[in-house]
């Protein structure tokens, strides 16, 4: 079995080329302001510039307007765009067809009624995203990356239009599990390569790369 891997909030040179020489199928670059992954356009035009192809850059946005995205696809190409906020799905249909580029959208659970609601979204996206809904009374939480789990078990046997990975709270402790469970063929990290909100860690994006591709 292959698992795909997509590493996010990468935002450093060094964490770049671990991610890289890992095997990381994508990486995605956070354009959301309150985010400690946030990019400027700078680095984000050169850490684009140093992915190879065959592995897919993804531009990460939470709520953004075409203005945003446009500017920051002016700076840095990318392969994909992803939506982590509450975009609808007419606004994911919208941006692929103002962009030209596949998205994905990200969308949150706590229920089996989040995953009833994604339906909607696999009707439009390219891919679908499922991480974990922050407690309402969290108010510091952020749209993703919060090092949250849900319920796996939601997601096993149901099927989709389109492809889809499991995100939320996962590391290379859990991996095997969590896919087992939710039996998920690629899988998005953030915190779990991490050793502070923010700090990807070479050694860490390593061992979650490693430990994907030993299933």
């Amino acid at each position: 079995m292959t698992i795909a891997v997509k590493i996010c909030g990468v935002n450093s040179k060094v964490a770049m080329t671990a991610a890289i020489y890992g095997g990381a199928a994508l990486v995605g670059l956070m354009f959301y302001p309150p985010s400690p992954r946030f990019l400027s356009l700078e680095l984000a035009a050169e850490l684009s510039a140093m992915v190879p192809k065959g592995t897919w850059r993804v531009g990460v946005f939470v709520d953004a307007d075409d203005d945003t995205i446009a500017k920051t696809l002016k700076a840095a190409p990318f392969d994909m765009l992803q939506f982590h906020g509450d975009e609808s799905p007419e606004r994911v249909a919208e941006a692929k067809a103002r962009f030209g580029l596949p998205v994905i959208k990200a969308i949150k659970i706590a229920t089996s009624d989040d995953i009833a609601s994604a339906k909607a979204f696999d009707a439009v996206a390219d891919y679908l995203l499922f991480d974990a809904l922050a407690p309402a009374e969290d108010k510091d939480a952020l749209p993703g990356g919060n090092a949250l789990k849900f319920d796996w078990r939601l997601l096993k046997g149901t099927t989709w239009n389109h492809p889809w990975m499991l995100s939320g709270g996962l590391d290379a402790n859990n991996l095997a599990q969590a896919i087992e469970t939710a039996g998920a063929l690629a899988v998005d990290v953030s915190s779990g390569v991490e050793t502070g909100p923010g700090q990807k860690d070479p050694v860490l994006i390593q061992s979650f790369l490693e430990a994907a591709s030993q299933l």
